[in-house]
């Protein structure tokens, strides 16, 4: 946790570093984007029981492309991996988002970049249960909302910080066949990371 805290301190610290680069039209363009952060992740089902799984707060680790449509439109696909524990286990959780931005480019400082943004999410769970045996979780669909800003230190990088909302349905989980529980894949994460568009 403290080395996330300093990592986030030093992205703060350089994205005030003052520059000359301004936030050139993505129009045209694609990126690649690499980040890290945080979720917490709903409460569970416990299994063969009536009462939550409480569920600690995780790590999240991933990145994706970004191409530009136009001067405020932006395609995205981003693949996260989760991980996190539970009362009765260990999540780690594959999210593969497909969605769209409306990036705001009209700022007073051109390096700043705010956007929002929705999609689909394909969601694929592992489940390392305490007290063993073949767990299986069901793939599911969900939906994203997000937020964000990209702040361009040079035309061609961006530092950029997220908050990402992903509601989905309760997806079971099963043993040799037999519903054992079930797990909700709705979660709020904050991540932090780097943008860089090749042309």
């Amino acid at each position: 946790m403290k080395r996330f805290m300093i990592l986030a301190g030093l992205l703060a610290l350089v994205s005030l570093v003052p520059g000359t680069a301004m936030a050139d039209s993505i129009k045209g363009r694609l990126g690649v984007t690499g980040k890290v952060g945080f979720i917490i992740p709903a409460d569970n089902e416990a299994e063969y029981g009536f009462r939550d799984n409480n569920t600690d707060a995780g790590l999240v680790l991933g990145g994706g492309l970004l191409y530009g449509i136009d001067d405020h439109f932006a395609a995205e696909l981003d693949v996260s991996n989760y991980y996190f524990d539970s009362e009765t286990g260990d999540f780690d959780v594959t999210n593969v988002s497909f969605g769209g931005q409306y990036r705001i480019t009209n700022m007073h400082d051109r390096r700043l970049v705010p956007y929002v943004g929705a999609g689909l999410d394909v969601i694929s769970t592992d489940y390392d249960a305490n007290f063993g045996g073949n767990r299986h979780v069901d793939t599911t669909l969900g939906v994203h909302v997000s937020g964000g800003v990209d702040y361009f230190i040079e035309k061609q990088v961006a530092l950029s910080a997220e908050a990402k909302l992903v509601l989905a349905p309760d997806a079971d989980i099963t043993e040799d066949g037999y519903h054992s529980g079930s797990f909700d894949p709705t979660n709020f994460s904050t991540a932090f990371g780097v943008r860089f568009f090749f042309n």
